[in-house]
């Protein structure tokens, strides 16, 4: 093993990309999309060593073109699943005892080929994929993802160097070992770089990992098993599977080695996972690491003092970027009597001003949402509010699936501070407004964070610092990332660690190095230089 004190790259967030008209990013990312619209993919499972083929598919299509077939991928039986553990254990005999600077230099790689030679790729995959328009691809499948990479390696080194005190008579070391067993990584669909983020992040820290990315992401997840290979992630390291989500982690819950999951998802899908791992707990090795974050229902509060254009902005951006299928998207608002005719303003003309279709045309805002469950969802909840005597839509409320997964942008404005879609998760470009008296600021605070059972974003808008004060005391709760001012999306890596507590998840911080710590199983050493050779303390004599 080298011998050194080590200093990895100091970690700088990546700049985002423009693709201004004329721009070479424009004509790299256009050029990368015409290719891979035009082809197909087969996406096999990867187990140690070998790309399986199951012979048992399903197809990729693009939301905004559900017809177009952009490739398939190969589904897992159990047996594959209980193939991947054994080969996951043991490929953990060598990256376990990997040093540090090694697993630290492949995903420093990873992060250089993503900003580099695969940023036009995984860009073009996530808008065909995920119907991402170009400014939420590059800002997710790129940045964020390079972020993660860059960041998780400081991060690691910063826990390293965490050591306890030690005197003449005694070294006391801290060594930071690997979970024992693998850990199960389970991704969703809406951001590439949590795709990533999840298995790589545990597997930075000498974790072996079984991945399994939503079935709506698999066609960004490929770009992502080619960079991590390329990037020189041994075989059996990160072993990737696709298939039925009970029946993979069921068999995954089942096994003795299981020592911890890494989860972005669904509230209730995570709560079922960790009761299946309490009624598990006697059979396994050790006490599972359960991290997650789950679902949200995020909010904006503007008091009267705030700045109309700001919280319009805030709204819209906030709300129907990505189609509101951010964790953090905000989709429940309360606005002041005296602000809500101008912010209500501003907001239809900002609602008219977007254009909504393909991503491959970059003037279109609003795309199509991930698959038609949700579309139907969503035109389930706005079809409701067309007919409730307490909400109406003044903007959007239109839909359309012939072709792709579009629903409009829409608004509601409802009289009942707990109407349906105040406190249910929709997942769309949807938001409900509620309008409160202006002199009841610190009961709209109170709604605020009794309202739903999450806590994971929100944000306050005022130009009154005592308001901001309250609002920041009163809320401290009911979110585990409150925005001042600001839109309560687009954490970035290294300066706002992401995540939420209540039905939002377990808070660890994505993006930070408490993330990193749950990946890790601290032993303590203690080396006595001079051992005593008597029993007896002084106060015997």
């Amino acid at each position: 093993m080298l011998k050194g004190f080590f200093h990895v790259p100091k970690a700088v967030n990546e700049p985002v990309k423009s693709y201004a008209p004329n721009s070479p990013e424009k004509a790299a990312v256009q050029a990368a999309y015409t290719t891979m619209w035009n082809s197909k993919i087969d996406v096999p499972l990867y187990i140690g060593s070998e790309e399986i083929k199951t012979g048992n598919t399903k197809t990729i299509s693009a939301p905004h073109d559900h017809k177009h077939i952009v490739g398939t991928y190969h589904l897992a039986e159990k047996q594959h699943i209980e193939k991947a553990i054994a080969n996951a254990l043991e490929s953990r005999k060598a990256w376990a005892n990997m040093a540090w600077e090694q697993r630290a230099a492949i995903f420093l790689k990873a992060a250089e080929l993503i900003a580099g030679p695969y940023r036009a790729r995984i860009n073009a995959a996530t808008m065909i994929g995920q119907s991402k328009n170009i400014h939420q691809a590059e800002i997710d499948a790129s940045c964020e993802l390079i972020d993660f990479l860059r960041y998780n390696v400081e991060f690691m080194t910063q826990i390293y160097n965490d050591q306890p005190k030690s005197d003449s008579t005694t070294w006391n070391r801290l060594e930071y070992r690997p979970l024992e067993g693998f850990v199960y990584a389970i991704t969703p669909f809406n951001f590439t770089a949590i795709a990533a983020n999840l298995p790589a992040s545990a597997a930075m820290m000498g974790n072996v990992v079984i991945w399994k990315p939503s079935d709506s992401q698999v066609f960004s997840a490929k770009i992502i098993i080619d960079v991590f290979k390329e990037a020189g992630v041994p075989d059996g390291v990160i072993n990737v599977v696709f298939g039925d989500a009970l029946m993979i982690t069921d068999t995954v819950l089942a096994s003795r080695d299981f020592a911890g999951v890494h989860f972005t998802g669904s509230t209730h899908v995570f709560k079922d996972i960790w009761a299946k791992i309490g009624a598990n707990i006697n059979n396994y090795k050790t006490y599972p690491r359960i991290v997650g974050e789950t679902g949200g229902k995020d909010f904006i509060i503007a008091h009267p003092s705030a700045n109309v254009k700001q919280v319009a902005t805030g709204i819209t951006r906030g709300a129907f970027e990505f189609q509101g299928q951010k964790c953090s998207a905000a989709s429940r608002a309360y606005i002041p009597q005296s602000l809500w005719p101008a912010v209500k303003e501003q907001l239809i003309a900002d609602a008219k001003s977007m254009k909504m279709g393909s991503p491959e045309d970059f003037g279109n805002f609003i795309t199509a949402v991930i698959h038609e469950g949700s579309f139907d969802k969503l035109a389930s909840y706005i079809d409701q509010a067309k007919k409730d005597a307490d909400a109406e839509i003044i903007i959007g409320g239109n839909y359309d699936k012939s072709v792709g997964y579009f629903i409009e942008p829409t608004v509601i404005v409802t009289t009942n501070p707990k109407y349906t879609t105040m406190e249910t998760e929709l997942f769309g470009p949807v938001i409900t407004i509620y309008v409160y008296e202006d002199a009841k600021w610190e009961e709209a605070l109170e709604l605020v964070d009794t309202t739903s059972e999450y806590a994971l974003t929100g944000a306050v808008f005022s130009q009154d610092r005592y308001a901001i004060e309250v609002a920041t005391t009163k809320l401290q709760n009911a979110a585990g990332n409150f925005y001042i001012n600001d839109k309560p999306t687009g954490a970035v890596v290294g300066m706002q660690p992401f995540g939420g507590a209540r039905a939002s998840g377990t808070n660890d911080k994505a993006g930070s190095a408490l993330n990193l710590l749950r990946w890790a199983s601290p032993r303590t050493i203690k080396e006595t230089f001079v051992t005593p050779e008597d029993y007896k303390y002084p106060f015997l004599g």
